[in-house]
């Protein structure tokens, strides 16, 4: 069964699409089975994937007019189930009962045929996002290194302890990690210490790896490519290869 994973932040722009891309292609890459979930009415991440936005998506799975299996399209560098901004009016649509759980139970009948699912959440935490926690085993948080993504992290902490009580009990968080970080400026160890500080009251766990700014991740990300072919021995695929060897050893292992 797939262990499942929500990358989400409600602030925009902190590298969460780019992160789903890199883990996705480097999990791939390391000889598993992976299927990406664009839950982003944007549709960045179906299109780093090179996925076909104007075909089936989520949001005709979520509306039930789709079994998932049709939706999922092989994209050169991984499955992939892709959005576009017909995503964005799920909100107003879905006002029933169990709203929470569609993609859970979406999601449950392809748990048995990859080893990880990465689901990319929109920067909100309206029902798009509370469907990805559902859905989710563990929630990855990826937060840029500026002051201003320090203030979202309380309103997260709360959104998933919400759906911790009403949707899904199992749910962990598996980590705080920052992205665009440079050490060597005082800032920016100003903002993680600040981080691990307001992350330890929340009793979140911040990462140990951090991913430094690199132009090479948004070129790979234009040409549809995978960055791991792009450029190898850029610092920030690097550092995507610690943050995976973390999780790792953090107990994140597929179930086989």
């Amino acid at each position: 069964m797939a262990v499942t994973i929500a990358l989400s932040n409600q602030k925009g722009g902190v590298g969460k699409t780019t992160s789903a891309y890199v883990i996705a292609t480097a999990l791939k890459e390391m000889g598993y089975r992976v299927l990406a979930v664009d839950m982003d009415p944007q549709g960045n991440l179906s299109f780093s994937l090179g996925a076909d936005t104007e075909s089936a998506t989520i949001y005709d799975v979520l509306k039930g007019e789709l079994k998932p299996r049709y939706a999922v399209q092989k994209s050169t560098l991984v499955d992939v189930i892709p959005s576009n901004i017909l995503l964005s009016s799920i909100e107003l649509e879905f006002t029933g009962v169990r709203r929470e759980f569609l993609l859970k139970e979406a999601l449950d009948s392809l748990k048995g045929i990859y080893d990880y699912i990465l689901i990319d959440s929109p920067p909100a935490l309206g029902i798009l996002t509370v469907n990805a926690f559902t859905a989710a085993d563990y929630v990855l948080v990826p937060m840029l290194s500026d002051i201003f993504s320090l203030q979202g992290i309380t309103q997260l902490e709360e959104t998933i302890r919400r759906v911790r009580n009403y949707c899904n009990p199992d749910i962990q968080i598996l980590g705080v990690f920052l992205t665009k970080h440079n050490l060597r400026t005082r800032f920016s160890k100003e903002v993680e210490g600040t981080l691990r500080m307001v992350a330890e009251d929340l009793q979140m766990p911040v990462l140990e790896t951090f991913i430094r700014e690199s132009v090479a991740l948004r070129e790979a990300q234009s040409l549809q490519c995978s960055v791991l072919e792009y450029a190898p021995d850029c610092n920030a695929v690097r550092d995507y290869g610690s943050l995976i060897q973390e999780l790792m050893q953090r107990g994140l292992k597929a179930n086989g």
